[in-house]
C-alpha cells in the first residue's frame, strides 16, 4: 500500500483528480498496476504517463527515512482525516482535493498536531510592522497550545515559525518541494530545526524542486491544516491571498491583520476587509476565539496596557531595566546586558514603545520612567 501510494505521489503532478478517482474506485495498489502497465483513461493518461516509468518508490521511502521521516497514507492513524477532508468538497473549484499521500518529517504524529492549528501567512516583501505582529501572535498561539501553520516563506512566513518555535511551540511548515528539500535556502537553519522540533509537511517526494505552480497547489494544504488562516500583510497580487480564497473556500475563518493605509504591504489585507470575507483581528485572544472550541476560547476585554497596571513583568522587565537611562542602547547591548534572546529583544521593545515605557532614539532605546 506505502509503495504504491509513493510511487503515484511521483508519476503524477498534485492535484491529479482523475488519477485521485481511479485510486477512490480500485485502491491505491490496483491502481497503480494500471498506471505501469497504461490499463488506463485517456484522462489519467495525459496525468501519469510521462512519468510513469519512474520506479523510485523504494528509493524515495528510504531516502526520507535516512532525512528522519516518513510518508504518511490516508490508510494511517497519523492522516489528518477531518482536516484534509473538507478539500473533498470544494475539488472542482481551483485547488484541488486531498492528496494522495504525504511526505513528512518531524518528531510529532500529524493528526494530534493539527487538532487545534492556525494558518499564519503573508507577503514575502513584509515589512518591520507585518514581521513584528506575526512573530509575537505565532509566540502567543504557540503558547496557548495552538499549532503555527506557514509555508516557510522569507518575510512573514519565516517570522511566524520563528515566534512559534521561540515560545517552545509546535509549527508545521508545508512546502512546494521535496520534504528534503531546504527552500529557501536562507531558511536552512530554520527549516532543520522546524524538522527538529515541528513538522515539514509536503505532497512532493524527495528531491522534487520548487516550481511557481508548486506553490499554489502548496496553498490549499496551508488552508486546510489551519483551522482558520490569519493573513499579517498581503500585497494586491500575493500568494497569501490564494491561500486567503482557498480558506473561505473551506468554510473556515479567515482573519487579517490591519496595516497603515499607506503600506502598499497590507493593500491585499485591507481589499479582504472592505469586501467583508474576513474579520480584523488585533490580539492573539481574537485569533482563538475565532478558531478555537465554541464556549471554550472566548476572547477577554483587552487589557490596560503593562504602564497603568505597573511594572512589566518577566523577561519584557529584564528588557525593561537594560535601557539606558539618559542614552539609548542598541538592541544587541539590550540583549547582552538582559541576558534575554537578541530576536526576543527585538519583540519585547515595540511593546514597551507602545505602552510609554521606551523611546527609540538616534542612539538605539533609552528608558522611559513608569508613572
Amino acid at each position: 500500500m506505502r509503495l504504491a501510494r509513493a510511487y503515484l505521489s511521483r508519476v503524477a503532478e498534485p492535484y491529479p483528480a482523475d488519477l485521485a478517482a481511479l485510486v477512490a474506485e480500485v485502491g491505491p495498489i490496483e491502481a497503480a498496476e494500471r498506471v505501469r502497465t497504461g490499463e488506463i483513461s485517456p484522462t489519467v493518461a495525459s496525468q501519469t504517463s510521462a512519468r510513469r516509468a519512474e520506479e523510485h518508490a523504494q528509493a524515495d521511502l528510504d531516502l526520507i527515512a535516512e532525512r528522519g521521516g516518513r510518508l504518511v497514507i490516508p490508510e494511517d492513524e497519523e492522516w489528518p482525516r477531518w482536516p484534509l477532508l473538507a478539500l473533498e468538497n470544494i475539488s472542482g473549484h481551483r485547488c484541488g482535493g486531498e492528496p494522495l499521500a504525504l511526505w513528512v518529517r518531524g518528531p510529532h504524529f500529524l493528526a494530534d498536531a493539527v487538532d487545534k492549528a492556525v494558518a499564519v501567512v503573508g507577503s514575502r516583501a513584509s515589512s518591520g510592522y507585518g514581521e513584528h505582529v506575526a512573530g509575537e501572535f505565532a509566540y502567543g498561539l504557540a503558547s496557548a497550545g495552538m499549532t503555527v501553520v506557514s509555508g516557510a516563506a522569507y518575510g512573514i512566513d519565516g517570522a511566524a515559525h520563528r515566534g512559534a518555535l521561540s515560545a517552545e511551540g509546535l509549527t508545521i511548515a508545508v512546502l512546494a518541494c521535496g520534504a528534503d528539500q531546504a527552500y529557501p535556502g536562507g531558511h536552512q537553519g530554520l527549516l532543520a530545526k522546524i524538522a527538529r522540533e515541528g513538522l515539514i509537511v509536503s505532497e512532493y517526494p524527495p528531491r522534487v524542486m520548487p516550481a511557481r505552480h508548486r506553490f499554489l497547489t502548496r496553498n490549499r494544504l496551508i488552508a486546510a491544516l489551519g483551522g482558520g488562516t490569519v493573513v499579517v500583510e498581503a500585497g494586491r497580487r500575493s500568494g497569501a491571498k490564494n491561500t486567503a480564497a482557498i480558506t473561505l473556500a473551506l468554510g473556515r475563518p479567515l482573519m487579517v491583520v490591519p496595516g497603515p493605509v499607506t503600506s502598499a504591504s497590507s493593500v491585499g489585507c485591507h481589499e479582504l476587509l472592505r469586501d467583508g470575507r474576513a474579520v480584523s483581528v488585533s490580539s492573539v485572544a481574537e485569533i482563538v476565539e475565532s478558531v478555537g472550541r465554541f464556549g471554550d476560547d472566548l476572547a477577554t476585554e483587552p487589557a490596560e496596557k503593562e504602564s497603568d497596571l505597573g511594572a512589566p513583568q518577566g523577561e519584557a522587565m529584564r528588557v525593561y531595566e537594560a535601557l539606558g537611562k539618559r542614552s539609548g542602547v542598541s538592541d544587541e547591548v539590550v540583549s547582552v546586558e538582559s541576558g534575554v534572546p537578541l530576536e526576543r529583544v527585538r519583540a519585547l521593545l515595540p511593546e514597551l514603545e507602545l505602552a510609554g515605557l521606551a523611546l527609540q532614539v538616534d542612539e538605539g532605546w533609552q528608558k522611559l520612567e513608569m508613572r
